[in-house]
C-alpha cells in the first residue's frame, strides 16, 4: 500500500533572513524541519493540536502553529523564528519588555508569544490592552496570569512606535 511520497522533495525556504535548500519528506511539520532539521529549537513543540501555540512562528509575517503546517506549504516563502527577534546582542524590543515587565516565568511558551506578539504589533502598531488580549488568545501560558505578558507588548509598542 502506498502512502504518498515519504521521501519528498528538496524545498527552498528562507528561515530568518538565511536561504536555504532542504529535504523535506512529504509530511514533515514546519515545527520538526525548524527544530531537527535546521536546530532552531526556539519553537516549541506543546500540544501539537495547534491549542497551546507554543510553536508559533511567522510565514510571510503572519503567525502560524508550525505544528499544524507542513514544511513543504512553507516553501518559497519567508518563516521568521525566534532565533531571528534579536539582531546580534541587541534584543528585540519585545524581549527585551517581555524580561522588564515580567512577560516570562518558565519560559516555555514565550517563543510564541514573542511570534505572535511581533505579528500584532507588525498589524496593529499602537493596540490597546483588549486588542493585545485578543491577539494572543491562541498561546496558553500556565505561569505568567498574562498581565506581564500584556504589559510587555503595550510597552514594546509604545517604544517601537510610539503613542
Amino acid at each position: 500500500m502506498s502512502h504518498g511520497n515519504v521521501n519528498g522533495r528538496t524545498i527552498s525556504i528562507t528561515v530568518n533572513n538565511e536561504h536555504r535548500e532542504l529535504a523535506a519528506p512529504a509530511r514533515r511539520l514546519l515545527c520538526d524541519l525548524l527544530r531537527d532539521d535546521l536546530h532552531l529549537t526556539g519553537t516549541k513543540r506543546g500540544c501539537e493540536t495547534g491549542t497551546c501555540g507554543a510553536c508559533t512562528v511567522l510565514v510571510d509575517g503572519r503567525a502560524v502553529k508550525s505544528c499544524l503546517t507542513l514544511a513543504a506549504q512553507a516553501a518559497g516563502r519567508r518563516v521568521d523564528t525566534v532565533e531571528g527577534l534579536a539582531s546580534g546582542d541587541t534584543l528585540h524590543p519585545l524581549q527585551q519588555c517581555f524580561m522588564q515587565h515580567g512577560g516570562l516565568q518558565c519560559g516555555y511558551c514565550t517563543p510564541g508569544l514573542l511570534m505572535t506578539a511581533r505579528a500584532l504589533l507588525a498589524d496593529n502598531p499602537r493596540p490597546n490592552e483588549a486588542q493585545v488580549r485578543e491577539g494572543i488568545n491562541g498561546n496558553l501560558c500556565r505561569c505568567t496570569g498574562y498581565g506581564g505578558v500584556v504589559d510587555a507588548i503595550l510597552a514594546a509598542a509604545e517604544q517601537m512606535h510610539g503613542t
